[in-house]
């Protein structure tokens, strides 16, 4: 994997956990997997998606890697607290995966593809740990669909600043629209995309605290050291966009954002 923009901090791992509760019904709500099969979680990080796979499939057996030990770590921690035994854990890389050919029955993939420089390469990958008629799942989210009220030039300079960052770093934050090429093009049949939209406005206040505050805004507000030292934006600048982002949680404000799941057999 290439690096990862947002760090390792503890705030970054509250941030995940926020987002997962926040979202749970939204991305997971259709994923459900039969007793006895195993399942291959690839790039679980802290585990903020690997608890809401394993209590919604509690007979499926999962194996979920990460090439992050510290990762690892707070994911089993995660695991353990919530009581759940069908999950193992494993270092590993997801470009020199430790598994035989036709190991799974499924694979899920969740936000990852985006902090990869050669997302193809992995999808073939995991592909060959498939078994025949097997499924990949694949979640990711795209910047680019964000639209907001009142609209903020300095707020999407911000946000510019992050997609940005994650293209030097080998990224893509754009990569949600790509889903569906990129999937086919890996050799997966019958993919299927279906866009996942978070609309949060004063009717809907789990939303503008659990994701246009907690998620999305905490999202950008992480990258400000390093998009002034990568001159990328002057710090007065990046500031008026955070506060412009966090303007659109008043009773007035507006937030969307887009994800995308994508679901292929092989």
């Amino acid at each position: 994997m290439e690096a990862y923009v947002h760090g390792y901090q503890w705030n970054e791992n509250e941030r995940l956990q926020n987002q997962a509760r926040t979202l749970t019904d939204l991305l997971h709500s259709d994923t459900v997997y039969p007793a006895g099969q195993t399942v291959l979680e690839a790039g679980c990080g802290v585990g903020a998606q690997t608890v809401t796979l394993a209590a919604r499939s509690p007979a499926a057996r999962f194996t979920s890697i990460d090439i992050s030990s510290q990762s690892i770590d707070a994911a089993q921690q995660k695991i353990r607290a919530a009581g759940l035994t069908n999950v193992t854990f494993q270092q590993a890389d997801i470009f020199s995966l430790p598994f035989e050919p036709e190991s799974f029955d499924h694979v899920f993939v969740c936000f990852v593809l985006e902090h990869l420089g050669q997302p193809m390469e992995a999808l073939m990958r995991l592909k060959r740990l498939l078994k025949p008629g097997g499924t990949i799942t694949v979640i990711e989210g795209d910047h680019g669909s964000t639209y907001f009220y009142p609209d903020s030039p300095a707020a999407r300079a911000a946000i510019q600043c992050q997609i940005s960052l994650q293209q030097q770093a080998g990224g893509n934050a754009l990569i949600g629209r790509q889903l569906y090429p990129l999937m086919n093009a890996a050799g997966f049949n019958q993919v299927h995309v279906s866009p996942r939209v978070v609309y949060a406005d004063s009717s809907r206040p789990d939303l503008v605290d659990g994701f246009t505050r907690k998620t999305f805004t905490a999202m950008i507000e992480g990258v400000r050291t390093s998009a002034i030292s990568a001159g990328l934006i002057k710090p007065e600048d990046f500031d008026d966009g955070v506060r412009d982002l966090h303007r659109t949680t008043q009773d007035d404000g507006v937030f969307c954002y887009t994800f995308f799941k994508g679901v292929g057999h092989n």
